[in-house]
């Protein structure tokens, strides 16, 4: 397994961050491209060699470029939930795959709205994009990877069975999982291990339920067994990435700091 970090939890200028991210010796990088510098309208033949010898001359890979949509004008709501909305969503998230293709990255990470768990329509119109996108990131060899959380590891996978093709993924965050859903995020390695490419590596506790509210905290320092965790991703032979995603905090830097050094360590601890 290798280290990553997404490098807008630096708060930086994001080539100042690449060069940060480099300096704790981290293998790989993971970036927004949904707008700004890096949105795919942006990202010329120029940008796209620019971007790509930045980050190689720092002996670094993009390990997933983040595509999640969120509310956006073009497109009420923040999943693919609304069926006009989602021509669109579809179609800006098959850019963003190509603009991954380009920068030498088969993943893009996004969050698709909460899957519900009986059959509806808001579920067929969810499955119906979900489906078209699978279909397209299969045909040019790429993964449209899906963050856990919103709903159990095993609803989520229920569903991406159902898609009917593999290229919509998961992006496995564990903090997620235990933070809104109070879901094992050991079992559910288990459970998702067909269809886990990415990782956010993230900790986090369940405030109260009812109402829901939750507490980001330090790697080691919430609900995941980090230990029983990395056990679990090895045994599906998961050798991927393992990318500090950190959203709080007043030292972006410093808590980044500490999470690769808490992952290098776990990792080398466990012989993984």
């Amino acid at each position: 397994m290798k280290i990553g970090v997404l490098i807008e939890g630096f708060r930086l200028d994001l080539k100042e961050a690449v060069a940060r991210a480099a300096a704790l010796g981290v293998e790989g990088i993971q970036a927004y491209a949904v707008d700004g510098e890096l949105a795919p309208e942006n990202m010329t033949d120029a940008k796209i060699r620019e971007w790509l010898d930045l980050v190689k001359s720092h002996g670094m890979v993009f390990s997933a470029i983040c595509g999640d949509l969120g509310a956006t004008p073009e497109a009420v709501g923040s999943g693919f939930e609304i069926a006009e909305a989602n021509k669109w969503r579809v179609q800006r998230s098959k850019e963003i795959m190509d603009l991954a293709k380009r920068l030498e990255c088969d993943v893009v990470t996004t969050h698709i709205g909460t899957v519900p768990a009986e059959e509806c329509k808001k579920k067929e119109i969810m499955r119906t994009a979900c489906r078209e996108l699978a279909l397209y990131a299969d045909s040019i060899g790429s993964y449209f990877a899906v963050e856990t959380g919103p709903e159990s590891a095993a609803l989520l996978g229920e569903f991406l069975d159902s898609l009917g093709a593999k290229g919509v993924r998961v992006n496995y965050d564990p903090a997620n999982l235990v933070m809104v859903v109070a879901d094992d995020p050991v079992a559910g390695v288990h459970t998702l291990s067909d269809y886990i490419v990415h990782t956010h590596a993230k900790d986090g506790i369940q405030l109260s339920a009812k109402p829901l509210q939750w507490q980001e905290v330090p790697l080691g320092q919430g609900g995941v067994n980090w230990d029983e965790y990395l056990k679990a991703l090895n045994s599906i032979g998961f050798d991927g990435f393992l990318t500090i995603e950190r959203e709080v905090g007043d030292n972006p830097e410093a808590d980044i700091k500490l999470a690769v050094e808490f992952l290098k360590e776990r990792l080398a601890v466990l012989g993984l």
